[in-house]
């Protein structure tokens, strides 16, 4: 019924959905004819969504998924949350403004008090927050200014493997050196450090060497002749998204606050995915009780709407009016749909949850790393989980690990598809499987997608080298 009510109110107009028509095969022809060619996930996600709750996302011809995308870790509480979706309806319902530019609202205040509310007290006592551009790769921008402006420098440090956005000097950010190719004139003065990933070690060590990678980052900094100029800041992801599921130990986290204390370099922690309790806190760096000086921070926040903005220590806000902007600064839904976003993942500790189920979707997933040497590394914190796949049929030296396979990765990314389970690669080669359901998932749902997966993955690797007895 809903459906069939739905249809009849989109024929009404002759702008509405239901003149393009409803089938997979006519939306997506659609799509192919008139979008850039930039466009990505409908390459390897053939289908166009027409409804949405929760986990589940149904397409034009009536087929059900399991989302382990979620927006790239947008929607924490998952599609249609009703306290999201009520709260919206009731701005619109009461004529409140939509846009106000960086004039403040009650909405825009309330906002501010429940992000603040979820951050340790010993960072917001002296904290500033900037709104942005609605991307996150906008916050990333205005970090760098922010550091640039204050310190009077202008090397930014970074980590290989990161991923911080896709405008200019986010680009410039990146580990992936395939995005960057075609674009020159990236952002000057950007020196990448290496990050302790301990299955593909910088350095070719054990997963317990970590301190050769914090030291190196100390010496770029001591030594006159690193090449190195004063940074204006160093960025990292504690866990590192689009770069594999890499997550930072803690100890070395914590070398790295203490380094860029000790060398005045003001450390952005860079959350726009990992933030809102994806990795089992609330926030990434809550795991090693370190405080940043800066915070970007957009997906969940926003709670499925775009929304930006930076935090950082009041000592940096040294910016004259004006100097950062962005249209969409104002988006007042967006603060709403965050808000209540925002306290009903402290208030009912889904940080916790998002632990508890990512451990839960952890076993199974490791007991396939057992059965399949295909299978080379399942690694993650919370629910932000990744599968990385290896090719065995290559020779590899004594002591090193077979090199990803991006073409197995994408076809098990395929094949859990086929299976009503939606998932993304990343990594070296896209050769991760990533899952980042919503942190809302239950047991049952996460049963559901281990078994999908692991069917999956039998389909493809099974009876190729890769197994094990």
């Amino acid at each position: 019924m809903r459906e069939n009510l739905s249809d009849q109110r989109l024929a009404s107009s002759s702008s509405s959905p239901a003149r393009y028509g409803q089938s997979n095969e006519r939306l997506r022809r659609s799509q192919a004819e008139r979008e850039s060619s930039a466009r990505t996930y409908p390459r390897s996600l053939p289908f166009a969504v027409k409804y949405a709750q929760g986990a589940e996302i149904v397409d034009a011809d009536g087929e059900t998924y399991i989302d382990c995308l979620a927006g790239a870790g947008t929607l924490a509480l998952g599609h249609n949350h009703p306290e999201v979706t009520q709260e919206v309806e009731r701005l619109l319902a009461e004529d409140r403004p939509l846009h106000t530019l960086d004039v403040t609202t009650p909405e825009k205040e309330a906002f501010v008090d429940a992000l603040f509310d979820s951050l340790p007290d010993e960072f917001t006592d002296t904290a500033k927050v900037q709104f942005c551009s609605p991307a996150g790769t906008d916050a990333v921008e205005a970090a760098l200014k922010l550091v640039k402006t204050s310190t009077g420098n202008r090397s930014v440090l970074g980590f290989q493997g990161g991923y911080h956005g896709m405008t200019s000097g986010a680009l410039s950010l990146m580990g992936d050196t395939d995005a960057k190719e075609p674009v020159p004139g990236l952002m000057s003065n950007v020196h990448h450090l290496p990050y302790p990933d301990p299955y593909r070690h910088p350095f070719g060590l054990d997963a317990d060497g970590h301190e050769p990678v914090s030291h190196f980052a100390e010496r770029v900094l001591a030594d006159p002749e690193s090449g190195v100029t004063d940074p204006a800041g160093l960025i990292v992801e504690l866990v590192q998204g689009e770069g594999g599921v890499n997550p930072a130990p803690d100890e070395w986290v914590r070398e790295i606050r203490r380094i860029t204390n000790e060398h005045d370099v003001p450390m952005i922690v860079d959350e726009i995915q990992t933030g809102m309790g994806r990795t089992g806190e609330t926030w990434s760096f809550e795991h090693a009780d370190i405080v940043p000086d800066v915070l970007t921070c957009s997906k969940a926040i926003g709670g499925g709407l775009p929304l930006a903005v930076v935090v950082y220590d009041e000592e940096l806000d040294v910016w004259d009016p004006g100097a950062h902007a962005g249209t969409f600064r104002g988006h007042q839904l967006a603060m709403a749909a965050g808000r209540v976003t925002i306290r009903h993942v402290v208030e009912n500790d889904l940080d916790e949850h998002a632990a508890e189920m990512g451990e839960r979707l952890r076993e199974p997933l490791a007991d396939l790393e057992r059965r399949f040497d295909a299978v080379g590394d399942v690694r993650g914190r919370g629910l932000m989980l990744g599968v990385e796949f290896v090719d065995t049929a290559t020779e590899t030296p004594d002591g090193e690990v077979p090199p990803p396979d991006g073409d197995l990765a994408s076809a098990v990314k395929s094949e859990c598809f086929d299976h009503g389970l939606i998932i993304e690669t990343g990594g070296r080669d896209s050769a991760v499987a990533r899952f980042l359901p919503p942190l809302t998932i239950t047991r049952n749902q996460v049963d559901e997608i281990a078994d999908r997966f692991r069917e999956a993955v039998e389909a493809v690797v099974e009876g190729h080298s890769g197994v094990t007895s």
